[in-house]
């Protein structure tokens, strides 16, 4: 209606201050925390270097996130799966290989409610929403502090893209634990640009979403460093011309690739 005014003193403009108050708090809160971190790592006064010659002449790194920044274990998942009735979990998913309902879920034919339908289809006992989530996300532990600051020392020198297969049930659990453990809202403070297989719907081992990335980017493959836990997305890069670091079983990169400096300030 032309001319209406909302008093703050009524129900609807009281309503409506409370909720811009709330969202202005809220967005002081998160850049609050993230500007606490940044200054946090910074003022520890280490530098990083990589043990590894293929450093060399690289001016970009790619990061896989799971197994190299955020601490995965999968028997966790296998284990909660198989407790609750679905005892060939493990011929259906695992690092090296899983069959179609994962990948349909890591590039976003899947949503949450078609995933929790499918596995419970899976299952000759009842199984509950709440057990297939629980134990889906059991194989997620955390980020060690250490690695987070490698990430804000890197940002210095080169170009940091994150290139993550996952899915929306993750990402959101993961993002609670960056929150949760470190007062980080999202693990793309830490990136020039982030892909996640579910958003852009193409996932690792794919060629596609490899030259997506450099492209998007205007990177080269020659000057283009990618981190990766699994063999099978090292190889279809290697294929590509990027130089890869395959990150084995108990390496890590905080202990392996790259390795502090200290200043002595």
């Amino acid at each position: 209606m032309p001319g209406l005014k909302v008093s703050l003193f009524s129900k609807t403009g009281q309503n409506n201050f409370l909720l811009h108050l709330y969202t202005t708090v809220y967005n002081i809160y998160e850049w609050a925390c993230t500007l606490l971190l940044i200054l946090t790592m910074t003022y520890r006064r280490s530098n990083y270097f990589c043990s590894s010659n293929m450093i060399t002449g690289i001016r970009h790194i790619i990061f896989d996130l799971g197994g190299v920044l955020l601490n995965l274990d999968y028997t966790l998942t296998e284990k909660a799966f198989v407790a609750a009735g679905i005892t060939d979990f493990g011929e259906r998913y695992s690092q090296l290989q899983q069959t179609d309902i994962f990948d349909r879920l890591e590039t976003g034919r899947m949503g949450r409610e078609e995933f929790i339908t499918t596995m419970q289809s899976f299952s000759p006992v009842p199984i509950s929403e709440t057990q297939i989530l629980k134990a889906w996300n059991a194989m997620l532990l955390d980020f060690p502090l250490r690695r987070l600051q490698i990430l804000q020392q890197l940002r210095n020198h080169y170009d940091l893209l994150l290139l993550s297969n996952t899915n929306e049930i993750h990402e959101e659990v993961f993002n609670n634990t960056l929150m949760r453990e470190h007062g980080i809202p999202n693990i793309g403070v830490f990136f020039d640009k982030v892909y996640m297989s579910h958003r852009v719907g193409l996932r690792k081992p794919m060629p596609e979403i490899f030259m997506r990335v450099l492209e998007d980017n205007g990177l080269k493959a020659a000057h283009t460093l990618f981190i990766d836990d699994s063999p099978q997305h090292i190889a279809a890069a290697d294929k590509l011309g990027i130089k890869t670091i395959y990150l084995e079983k108990g390496m890590t990169i905080e202990e392996h690739i790259f390795k502090p400096i200290n200043t002595g300030k």
